[in-house]
């Protein structure tokens, strides 16, 4: 029974210590917070359709919306028109579409729909990258949200419902 006391008074002692220090305590969380690593997701670059090489890591200071799609795929077309609604109405959010599919593919379909966030072509480096992100089975369309430091913040697979990406959005802005 003596040690069971023993470690009771050593636990309320230490916890007594830690209140002490208080703020100090606080500010070394905070801090140790701060410089999480970003995910790996943004040490990558995709072509645009401008043909220019986008780099991911200009991303981070801004919450994220990356939406994996292909012009063969229906719900990832269904879709587009209301995250482009989502896009409008949410500024201070970056929103990627991801296209894994070929340039000719996507330009043709950019003709019938476009968007005003920009698309990168990951053709086929698209499929691994949506498994690390926990898309297992690497189905269409998946989107993936990153909070302002570059951390994963969720991720929906199959089409989006505008009502939960506002939702979510309002979370991490």
């Amino acid at each position: 029974m003596d040690g069971v006391i023993g470690r009771r008074e050593f636990l309320h002692r230490a916890g007594g210590l830690v209140l002490g220090l208080g703020a100090a305590a606080a500010g070394v969380r905070a801090a140790a917070a701060s410089v999480l690593p970003v995910d790996p997701f943004f040490g990558r670059s995709f072509q645009g359709m401008d043909g220019e090489a986008f780099e991911l890591s200009s991303l981070v200071g801004r919450p994220v919306l990356a939406n994996f799609w292909a012009s063969w795929c229906p719900p990832c077309v269904r879709e587009m028109p209301d995250l482009d609604a989502l896009h409008r109405d949410h500024p201070d959010v970056a929103f990627l579409g991801l296209a894994i599919d070929t340039r000719a593919n996507v330009e043709r379909f950019m003709q019938k729909v476009q968007v005003s966030y920009p698309i990168l072509l990951t053709g086929t480096q698209g499929i691994p990258l949506m498994r690390e992100l926990g898309n297992k089975g690497g189905g269409l369309p998946f989107t993936a949200l990153f909070d302002a430091r570059g951390r994963p913040a969720g991720v929906v697979l199959g089409e989006v419902d505008p009502a939960d990406i506002r939702r979510r959005l309002s979370q991490i802005l």
